[in-house]
């Protein structure tokens, strides 16, 4: 399964992915964030589970299975770029900063930020093509769920 998505993410052009794909890839961006900072906790699994019932309304089973999974595809794929791309592909530009108020409820989880956890929201609010004041709103929404 990994191998196949994978492939679809390193192709030169990539066609637009399925929403299956485009939510597993949300998700492996999800757990590359919470890795970023050598320190992936409960705290981080936990907040992850929770954004994907939400967000996708799903039970906690099948929440827990999509973060295995995206946990699994982190660690196969080479690089984020691949994540951002079928994400930005994939969901319209008000989704896309609702992805990076995620990316920064996750950073929090752990009840405090991380150089390269922001270097990497950072990355990805570029990547994803969200403009510096939509990101700043995102966090500001993100702090004050934490």
């Amino acid at each position: 399964m990994f191998k196949e998505l994978l492939d679809r993410l390193l192709a030169p052009a990539p066609a637009i992915l399925p929403d299956e794909d485009a939510r597993l890839a949300l998700t492996a961006l999800l757990v590359r964030l919470a890795r970023s900072d050598n320190s992936y906790d409960d705290s981080e699994r936990d907040r992850i589970d929770r954004i994907l019932r939400s967000r996708f309304g799903l039970d906690g089973g099948a929440s827990q299975i999509l973060r295995e999974q995206g946990e699994g595809l982190e660690a196969a794929a080479p690089d984020t770029v691949r994540f951002t791309r079928a994400i930005k592909d994939a969901v319209p530009y008000e989704g896309r900063a609702g992805v990076i108020e995620t990316l920064w409820q996750v950073a929090l989880a752990d009840g405090r930020r991380d150089d390269d956890e922001d270097a990497l929201i950072r990355l990805a609010a570029s990547l994803l093509g969200v403009n510096d004041v939509d990101s700043a709103l995102a966090r500001q929404r993100a702090e004050t769920r934490s």
